[in-house]
């Protein structure tokens, strides 16, 4: 997962706008058992990328494609994408939020707040 983008598959996955698929395999893996702050920081970096490059009439189905605990990853990934804002990526991450919020629910932040493990 981690060399995904840095791969001419990944990129072309993005490129080529197959962004379902770039989406699920970037959430694939996450590094939550790992305390090295580069593999974070990298995973971060490709899943914000997968995120900003949606278009929003597509970002509601693949909040929608995912199961709870998927819910509950991709708002890990956005609250760690509000930590660090870059190039408009606080609106594109709100939208996220919203249609993640539609479909986790309060559950799905009080769990991400809580929980030990981050991304």
């Amino acid at each position: 997962m981690l060399h995904f983008l840095g791969t001419t598959w990944g990129i072309w996955l993005v490129w080529s706008g197959d962004m379902m698929t770039a989406f699920h395999i970037a959430l694939r893996n996450p590094p939550l058992n790992t305390k090295n702050p580069a593999i974070k920081e990298r995973a971060q970096a490709i899943v914000l990328k997968v995120l900003t490059s949606f278009k929003s009439s597509d970002i509601e189905p693949a909040v929608k494609s995912l199961d709870r605990s998927g819910v509950d990853l991709l708002m890990k990934y956005i609250y760690r994408g509000f930590e660090k804002p870059s190039d408009n990526s606080s609106a594109i991450l709100l939208q996220w939020h919203e249609k993640a919020f539609a479909v986790g629910g309060l559950g799905s932040i009080v769990r991400v707040l809580t929980a030990r493990k981050t991304v």
